[in-house]
């Protein structure tokens, strides 16, 4: 769609520009806490989401969702999340709490509104909206990264009588038509979704290599001890500046996050059967690695999300090349952030580093600058100091893990 201004003596009406100096485009965490910090700093900003409420995104998954992290971990800068500090949130506690804290500080939220383009016109940016056209000097692009659900090439093939969802489309088992169900996709959201099509009393398949778990329970006592650990390993190490941040982040975006709550004992004990991973469809039905073809009723695809960026008509914004960013700065476009994008995904769910990266992206948005007087070789060796530890925990997380599935196999 183009943003740009029309020419003279067109037949169709130019849309009025609004003005302003800040855009954020998506009002999820990232989103509202780029809201919060702007409007500390007294800039002029608005934010667009194109729900109908503040919190929609999380109101649109599914109806027994539960945050994988602790409440004392879920809220956003200047307002705690309410109720115990190790309660594990629903998806409508999160919704209403985003929507609540937009409430109490007055942010400029504009809901309903979706951005079709930007582009940058002169000096500013422009962003189209329907029939609306804002100028900004800076945008921040704060839409997630659950953009567009992602299913094989070969699901079109399935028979038409099988019944086929995204796990982003999925609710409740009411969905499902009576008979087997095969969900594929090993990980935390298929394996979630699989339980519960299992707790109905369905024969539930589970397609996909196992991607690992956590061995404790997070929300029993082990997990109160061991996760502010696992949330310093989660925040500063999984990220692209540390050796093993850069193993592990490429096999987590390959949708090989290890299992953060439910371990294979429960999978097992829930009666559901592992199959090894869907390679396509032959006769209508869904075809696996060692050659069974399945006769389900219903498939429900957990294969994850890709980006959608398409609406972005700006360098380094294609469909083959994630944009460039640093400290959530885009380098090829001076003025446009990114805050929850997935080229600033951490290795785990979007909201665990909302608040740090919100900070990064406003300190720059504003133009602060901030002196730092750093040793250079006592950073090298205590660099060098967490890259010896992290590779020997996970080593020992390994041993770990073994060991755990010999004793019970």
């Amino acid at each position: 769609m183009s943003v740009q201004p029309q020419e003279q003596g067109q037949a169709t009406s130019t849309p009025k520009v609004e003005r302003i100096d800040t855009v954020v485009i998506g009002g999820g965490q990232a989103g509202l806490a780029m809201g919060y910090h702007l409007a500390r700093l007294g800039q002029r900003f608005v934010i667009l989401d194109a729900g109908a409420r503040v919190g929609d995104s999380w109101r649109a998954r599914w109806d027994s969702l539960r945050l994988f992290t602790p409440a004392r971990r879920d809220g956003l800068p200047g307002m705690k999340y309410p109720g115990r500090g190790h309660a594990f949130p629903t998806r409508d506690e999160l919704a209403d709490y985003l929507e609540g804290y937009a409430a109490h500080f007055e942010l400029p939220v504009q809901c309903g509104v979706r951005v079709d383009a930007l582009a940058r016109v002169g000096e500013r940016f422009l962003v189209a909206a329907g029939d609306r056209r804002i100028e900004a000097d800076q945008v921040v692009v704060a839409t997630g990264p659950f953009q567009a659900p992602h299913t094989p090439p070969f699901a079109r093939e399935l028979d038409p009588r099988i019944v086929q969802l995204h796990s982003g489309h999925y609710r409740n088992p009411s969905q499902l038509q009576d008979g087997d169900v095969l969900v594929v996709g090993p990980g935390n959201s298929g394996v979630d979704i699989a339980m519960e099509l299992a707790a109905t009393g369905r024969r539930v398949l589970l397609s996909g290599e196992h991607p690992g778990h956590i061995p404790i329970a997070i929300e029993g006592l082990s997990g109160r001890l061991v996760f502010p650990a696992l949330w310093f390993v989660w925040t500063h190490v999984l990220n692209r500046n540390t050796p093993i941040g850069r193993r592990v982040l490429p096999k987590i975006a390959a949708g090989h996050e290890p299992l953060i709550r439910t371990k294979p004992k429960h999978i097992e004990a829930a009666g559901i059967e592992r199959v090894p991973r869907t390679a396509g469809i032959a006769n209508g039905r869904p075809l696996l690695d060692d050659g069974r073809e399945l006769d389900v009723a219903n498939v429900v695809w957990a294969t994850g999300y890709r980006r959608s960026l398409e609406w972005i008509d700006l360098p380094g914004f294609d469909a083959d090349e994630e944009p460039t960013e640093g400290r959530g700065a885009i380098a090829s476009e001076p003025g446009l952030y990114a805050g929850g994008l997935p080229v600033s995904r951490p290795a785990v769910s979007q909201h665990l580093r909302v608040l740090k990266q919100a900070g990064l992206v406003v300190d720059q948005a504003a133009g602060n600058r901030r002196i730092y007087r750093i040793d250079p070789d006592g950073l090298a060796r205590l660099r060098a100091d967490l890259d010896r530890f992290w590779d020997g925990a996970l080593s020992a997380y390994k041993d770990l893990v073994e060991q755990r599935e010999q004793e019970h196999p």
